[in-house]
């Protein structure tokens, strides 16, 4: 890859594309934003694409002069997918955002990568159907694909990985393959929806998925109970999963994060670590379950579990821990943050968050916790002046921590945000030997290592 070769497909492109290109500076460092501290590193050219041709004609051309290809969709992931470490073409699929097909019988539509999540759901209010991945921002449906996300919902709905049934995507070499149909199960040869599933776009560019649908709940109940420590919240949320209460959200924010919140979203919540549930169901059955709960809380914590069916008093809430990485960022005004996370066994969850949490003390830094820990996965949200070269220090060394101790618990160094550009040094570490196999998978779908280059792999 040389800039003469990417000035050459560039032309090219320009020739092909007209005003759907752009090179102006604004554009090219929009699609290398980044919410955390990674660095932008921004494209040679943005390309706005609009159908699944587009991107198979940016591939043939950026394939023949060697031009890095970035994939974006709304760039809300946080470890620097969408930065351009060798410049290239910036792929963005925004306007790829229409529902192709609804099947209601068979719980599964066929959508465009562009889509976001609350579009799609919006979509489908009128079927009585949803799309469960909540990842808390309004991420596309591609961008969630390709780095495998999760969120709120996964105790209960999975994650992104469980609820994809098929994918179209275009190759390294320019071909447009599906890597499955529209069938609940099948054993036809190699698994290709799950290879591309998490692969980040550095083996192909999604151009459509076929999602999984479910109903929406008859009723939903939701409440909050607060704990005198992570570590009693944290085993209040491992005995309701030993007892295989169905809760469909099980989120935690700790003492830090809940006066961030109380500030932000004009919340009057009791200042200790808290548990934010909620269960779909029947009315009963959700009735049922949130009284089960309160009844395990009380051996954990002396405060009484909330909970409640009225719509707007759970929005309110939901709303607060959607935002809550935006009230976290007040907490240090003209602060960045390293947005981090990972995931260990239920059973080793209330240590990890404990000793975790000690560690942030002990480090002297501000790192609210909040995580969706009924699947064992936490997130910190380490905050500093930019200029402040001695807590960036302390903060490098802490996430080093983080990450060394999920793996050691035989857990990850990320749950749902992707390795990126931010945590390739722990791929090795966590998989070993298992590195050189993605190596070669990458190698023989894309030799000249043109999709999302810089990614995954030192």
């Amino acid at each position: 890859m040389t800039s003469s070769s990417i000035a050459t497909a560039i032309d090219i492109l320009k020739q092909r594309f007209g005003d759907q290109l752009s090179t102006a500076l604004s554009v090219r460092q929009h699609h290398s934003h980044t919410t955390t501290q990674i660095k932008s590193q921004i494209p040679d050219a943005v390309i706005f694409a609009r159908e699944t041709a587009d991107v198979a004609a940016v591939v043939a051309v950026c394939q023949e002069h060697q031009c890095p290809i970035i994939p974006f969709g709304v760039g809300s992931s946080l470890e620097g997918h969408v930065n351009a470490p060798l410049g290239g073409v910036s792929i963005d699929m925004n306007a790829m955002d229409r529902v192709l097909s609804v099947h209601e019988a068979d719980l599964d539509a066929v959508v465009q990568p562009g889509i976001t999540r609350e579009a799609l759901n919006n979509y489908l209010r009128d079927t009585g159907l949803f799309f469960p991945i909540d990842p808390g921002a309004n991420a596309s449906l591609g961008g969630m694909a390709a780095t495998r996300a999760s969120g709120t919902n996964a105790v209960r709905y999975g994650t992104m990985k469980d609820n994809i049934l098929a994918l179209e995507a275009v190759m390294a070499d320019g071909r447009v393959i599906r890597t499955g149909t529209r069938a609940k199960k099948t054993s036809a040869g190699y698994d290709l929806t799950r290879l591309l599933i998490g692969s980040e776009g550095t083996l192909g560019l999604i151009t459509e998925l076929t999602v999984k649908l479910q109903g929406i709940p008859e009723a939903i109940a939701g409440g909050i109970c607060s704990f005198p420590s992570v570590e009693a919240a944290c085993n209040t949320v491992i005995t309701t999963i030993q007892y295989g209460i169905p809760v469909a959200r099980i989120e935690l924010l700790d003492a830090v994060q809940v006066r961030a919140c109380n500030h932000y979203s004009g919340l009057e919540l009791p200042e200790e670590t808290l548990l934010l549930l909620e269960f779909h169901g029947t009315k009963h059955g959700v009735g049922e379950q949130s009284e089960m709960f309160g009844e395990i809380a009380t051996d954990y914590t002396p405060h009484e579990f909330k909970w409640t069916t009225d719509q707007e008093e759970r929005t309110k809430l939901w709303k607060a821990r959607h935002d809550a990485f935006w009230a976290a960022m007040a907490l240090v005004p003209g602060g960045i943050a390293m947005s981090t996370d990972v995931c260990v066994p239920i059973s080793r969850l209330a240590e990890c968050v404990e000793d975790t949490r000690r560690d942030i003390e002990e480090t002297g830094i501000i790192a609210p916790i909040v995580g969706h820990v009924g699947d064992g996965n936490f997130h910190t949200l380490p905050i500093a002046l930019p200029e402040d070269v001695d807590a960036w220090t302390r903060i490098k060394a802490f996430v080093e921590r983080l990450s060394e101790r999920a793996i050691a618990m035989d857990g990850t160094c990320t749950g749902e945000h992707g390795i990126g550009q931010g945590k390739m040094k722990y791929l090795r570490q966590e998989m070993g030997p298992a590195v050189d196999m993605m190596l070669a998978v990458k190698k023989a779908l894309d030799p000249n290592d043109i999709l999302n280059p810089g990614k995954l792999f030192n």
